[in-house]
């Protein structure tokens, strides 16, 4: 594995966890089984097969995909129990999408909330470089906090969201793909100004 180097991003975290996770940290919750509840693909409603042909980056795309949804699986379960132990997250997120992950965990620990219910996906890669010197693709997706929950673990109650955050809205990340031919998540960035 070739080593990165950060790129400054200065409140991209703070915004995109602060949509999602500060809410997980204060009151709305991160949680869920991070199961896709559905995956957003071209083919819906591309022509026929006759009329256009295959996606040629299809798989490349569908390795993206499955490195982003296994990030998600990952950091749910840390969300559950506000901690990284156990998880594999960093096997699939890092540099800046890990930091801001291991900072959401420990805003969770200190502030007594885990996360229960579930969270809705539906990610697509909007961008892929393949020929680039680090390949790299953009996912977009469409986040749901409907079935989210916080809950305050010294009362055992759930904490409501705010009444401000939007229930469904875009996430972007970006992901690498290293040396050893693993997709990363390198960055996560919520953005609750755009609804979907």
């Amino acid at each position: 594995m070739t080593a990165r180097q950060t790129r400054p991003r200065p409140g991209v975290m703070a915004l995109g966890t602060a949509v999602v996770l500060s809410l997980a940290l204060t009151g709305c919750g991160s949680g869920g089984d991070a199961k896709p509840s559905a995956t957003t693909t071209a083919a819906s409603s591309a022509p026929a097969a006759s009329e256009s042909p295959a996606d040629p980056h299809a798989a490349t795309k569908a390795a993206v995909l499955a490195s982003y949804t296994s990030m998600w699986v990952e950091q749910m379960k840390a969300y559950r129990v506000a901690s990284p132990d156990g998880t594999k997250l960093d096997d699939f997120a890092t540099l800046d999408a890990l930091s801001a992950f291991e900072r959401d965990l420990a805003h969770m620990k200190k502030n007594h909330t885990v996360i229960r219910g579930g969270l809705g996906h539906q990610p697509e890669v909007t961008a892929l470089d393949v020929d680039a010197k680090l390949p790299m693709a953009t996912v977009e997706d469409c986040i749901d906090l409907s079935q989210w929950q916080t809950l305050d673990t010294k009362t055992n109650k759930p904490i409501p969201l705010p009444t401000a955050q939007p229930l469904r809205y875009v996430a972007t990340a970006t992901v690498e793909r290293w040396d050893d031919n693993r997709w990363m998540v390198t960055e996560y960035e919520p953005d609750g100004t755009r609804t979907c």
